[in-house]
């Protein structure tokens, strides 16, 4: 697949901050268990939500929870799986199974949630977390290592040593694990297909139409291994071109900035640049993703627009 250089890239991306809206897959369907859905060919988006931080005083957290509730409700409703973090980027964050039990009351809601849990707490804890979202009836719990640069020490050194723990607790319970393509997509995707690794699922770090070499090679890898496991891709949504905002999550994964400031510059929003990353990926045969950071009071109708889904409920 060709790339056009940089001198290239302010005239393209003027053609296409007009391109056709042609609409793009629906989400996944809840009706089916988590990993069936995945293993059928074909897109796949979910979404990814932010629980409150903890500490936040309690009228703000409490109107973060409605938020949240609402949005699970109306994503679940259109049939879109939703995948809810744990201590994003080190930050403590409210728990949240707690609160959608008391909350949302309908139990088949909970068939499109997908908790994350890192190791960076006790493992008491982790091991009780499982039992509960197993009871609950989620989709499935996305297992991951945590930030080693913030918060407490994870209780095991790798997720794939608290996935195995959980598969035997919990063995009806689907597991999630993670890659970072970014890092090393080779070596990465060799990590996926060691037998230990226990997931049913791969979820991957953010990653772009910016990055695509990244994610051809760690696809090319896994395919030369293998690997059959479903591969659901981090797609961000980018509210602005923000430079402050850029270099705070710069921290966390790689964010093409300059890239990005263009593509904003030529009068595309956020919206388009979050579409064409997913039809890019589409491309390279990654069309199975999650979105984060979408504006959680309009989630849903947000996800419809990039997706070309009409209405989500």
């Amino acid at each position: 697949m060709k790339h056009a250089g940089p001198e290239g890239e302010a005239a393209a991306m003027r053609g296409r901050a007009t391109e056709a809206t042609t609409a793009l897959p629906n989400p996944g369907t809840p009706s089916a268990s988590l990993p069936e859905g995945l293993s059928r060919p074909g897109p796949w988006i979910a979404v990814e939500l932010r629980p409150p931080r903890l500490g936040m005083d309690s009228t703000r957290s409490m109107g973060r929870w409605i938020d949240m509730h609402h949005a699970v409700r109306r994503l679940a409703r259109a049939g879109t799986f939703v995948l809810l973090t744990d201590d994003a980027a080190g930050d403590p964050e409210e728990e949240s199974l707690a609160h959608l039990a008391a909350n949302l009351g309908e139990s088949a809601d909970f068939g499109a949630v997908i908790p994350f849990l890192t190791c960076k707490h006790p493992l008491s804890y982790c091991r009780l977390f499982a039992r509960r979202a197993s009871g609950l009836g989620v989709a499935a719990v996305a297992v991951v290592g945590g930030d080693h640069s913030a918060g407490p020490e994870r209780c095991l050194p790798h997720s794939k040593d608290l996935r195995r723990i959980l598969r035997a607790d919990q063995p009806g319970l689907p597991l999630g694990g993670w890659a970072n393509p970014h890092r090393d997509p080779v070596a990465q995707a060799r990590f996926v297909a060691d037998h230990g690794y226990a997931a049913d699922f791969v979820l991957t770090q953010i990653v772009s139409h910016h990055s695509l070499a990244v994610v051809e090679r760690f696809h090319a890898e896994l395919s030369r291994l293998g690997v059959e496991l479903p591969v659901v891709h981090g797609v961000f949504h980018y509210q602005s071109a923000n430079s402050r905002t850029l270099r705070y999550l710069d921290r966390y994964f790689p964010v093409p900035a300059r890239r990005l400031a263009r593509e904003f510059e030529a009068g595309d929003d956020s919206e388009a640049i979050c579409r064409r990353t997913i039809r890019a990926l589409a491309e390279v045969g990654a069309d199975k993703v999650y979105l984060s950071n979408l504006p959680i009071r309009d989630a849903a109708g947000a996800l419809a627009r990039i997706a070309g889904a009409g209405r989500t409920g």
